[in-house]
């Protein structure tokens, strides 16, 4: 197996806006960028609630995992960031569902705001079977 760095590019996450990768393989080890409510054809949710955003968000890391070879069953660490420490019931609840058996240590992080008006952002490391 190669080990230098590698891009990871799907159609089915939004593409980067700036100078950054969806993520970067480096060996067995993913490194996901932080993911916004974005559709991957760039419509925006920000004025959507905010269980749909977190719904979009996680689905752009598991499409981004997905398209590396891997699945929510991979995943070692998640960050989360959630816009209102009122969200993180909502967000533990999506959370749960998208990931079902799945169990990564996780951070959520309560902030004043993000990017765009958006609520919640997620990144997340995952370990890749060869």
């Amino acid at each position: 197996m190669n080990n230098a760095p590698q891009p990871i590019l799907t159609e089915g996450a939004p593409a980067p806006a700036g100078h950054y990768a969806q993520a970067i393989r480096a060996g067995s080890a993913l490194y996901i960028s932080g993911q916004l409510p974005i559709r991957p054809d760039k419509a925006p949710l920000a004025d959507m609630g905010f269980a749909a955003q977190a719904r979009q968000a996680i689905a752009n890391m598991l499409a981004i995992l997905e398209a590396a070879g891997g699945s929510a069953q991979d995943l070692c660490r998640v960050t989360a960031y959630i816009v209102g420490v009122e969200n993180w019931p909502e967000f533990n609840r999506v959370y749960a569902d998208m990931l079902g058996a799945a169990r990564p240590a996780r951070t959520v992080v309560p902030v004043a705001e993000l990017h765009y008006g958006y609520l919640v952002e997620i990144d997340a490391i995952a370990a890749l079977r060869d």
